[in-house]
């Protein structure tokens, strides 16, 4: 799949995921570009049908986009309970096991996701896999990184701090922190990494999701269009 065929099945999932949200919901909106797809859909929908939505933001990307679209955003202090999430995802697996990190929005997701009823994954066909195996993003406070770097050595894994992109030195999450991207090959028991990376002194999240199968169904896109998948 050439690049501007996956961004066509990117804005293809994200439009069909808009179309999942109802009149009078509160929506988490997850980060990322098939989530911005979304966003920038439901306000059409907002404008063009009148529905009234609002917005929990996982990221300050999603909260400007979504304001830009004309969502009204709120958090979760003003709505703890959530009706509908979108999201993306680094890895979905057979169980519907979630990675997630790759845009360093992971901790906030997490929080969206458990206040959330429903969770949409939105992705391509190319995230899914029978066993996780992709790396795992950490976010770490920056005065332990070299102590949870250890500890994910000890776990059998190989640590890599996340760099910047258009700028010298680490990636800065919204909470202030590092991430540590951590190779683990394939994952075997997710669940098991995930609470022993969570409690590494110095982590705050890692990017395994697995507390939430029962909450979400997977929507895939293809060139074809998508389909929705449920756990089995």
């Amino acid at each position: 799949m050439t690049k501007q065929d996956n961004l066509e099945v990117k804005r293809v999932a994200g439009l069909a995921a808009a179309e999942e949200v109802e009149d009078g919901m509160v929506v988490g909106l997850g980060t990322g570009s098939t989530a911005n797809y979304a966003i920038q859909r439901i306000g059409e929908r907002i404008r063009d049908e009148g529905i009234s939505v609002v917005g929990v933001p996982t990221s300050y990307q999603s909260a400007f986009r979504a304001r830009a679209a004309g969502i009204r955003v709120a958090d979760l202090t003003d709505c703890p309970e959530i009706d509908l999430t979108i999201d993306g995802a680094d890895q979905v697996d057979a169980a519907f096991n979630l990675i997630k990190g790759g845009g360093a929005a992971h901790t906030r997701e997490k929080c969206v996701a458990d206040a959330s009823k429903r969770i949409l994954i939105v992705v391509d066909g190319s995230k899914l896999a029978e066993r996780l195996s992709v790396p795992v993003p950490v976010e770490v406070v920056p005065y332990a990184s070299a102590l949870v770097a250890q500890h994910v050595r000890a776990l059998g894994g190989v640590p890599v701090l996340r760099e910047g992109v258009k700028k010298d030195g680490p990636v800065i999450t919204d909470n202030g922190n590092f991430v540590i991207d951590c190779a683990f090959g394939i994952i075997g028991d997710p669940a098991g990494l995930g609470t022993r990376l969570n409690t590494v002194p110095g982590v705050l999240t890692c990017g395994l999701f697995t507390e939430y199968q029962e909450k979400i169904s997977v929507l895939v896109g293809e060139a074809g269009g998508c389909r929705i998948l449920t756990r089995r």
